[in-house]
């Protein structure tokens, strides 16, 4: 299982989205809310991120709602 790591924010419905697939197909996380720790903005921006959640695994990452994405981590 990779090391999975969600960026979020407060108010985004694509954020509840992504921990509600992963949190029902048991697969961990952390998760950093920008607007609670800050720091990560700019984190996110270098990254070239400018939308939450930001989905980022040792081999992958992406941005937005993919169950697709989110999927194949469950494997």
């Amino acid at each position: 299982m990779n090391n999975l790591t969600v960026y979020t924010k407060n108010g985004c419905v694509q954020c509840r989205m992504t921990e509600r697939f992963l949190n029902e197909h048991n697969i961990p996380f952390t998760e950093h809310n920008i607007d609670q720790e800050p720091e990560y903005v700019d984190y996110l921006k270098e990254k070239g991120y400018q939308a939450t959640p930001v989905v980022e695994a040792s081999n992958v990452s992406f941005f937005g709602f993919r169950p697709d994405q989110l999927r194949q981590l469950a494997v």
